[in-house]
């Protein structure tokens, strides 16, 4: 299964354990935003990480510079 992007929406797809190969960083966020994340990961059976570096992906693929 893949994530897709449907309407301006990023469509995320339930994932099983097994994969890595990241890097560890730190980042700051908001009380406000860790729970949005939290129920997305729980909703989609994946990991806070890895749900970050999706959203991430997304982020970066549908960003530009004026």
């Amino acid at each position: 299964m893949s994530d897709k992007v449907s309407n301006d929406k990023l469509v995320l797809t339930k994932k099983f354990k097994g994969e890595d190969g990241h890097k560890t960083f730190s980042i700051r966020v908001k009380d406000e935003m860790v729970e949005r994340l939290d129920k997305l990961a729980a909703k989609t059976n994946r990991s806070r990480n890895d749900l970050i570096n999706v959203l991430l992906d997304f982020a970066l693929d549908h960003s530009e510079v004026e």
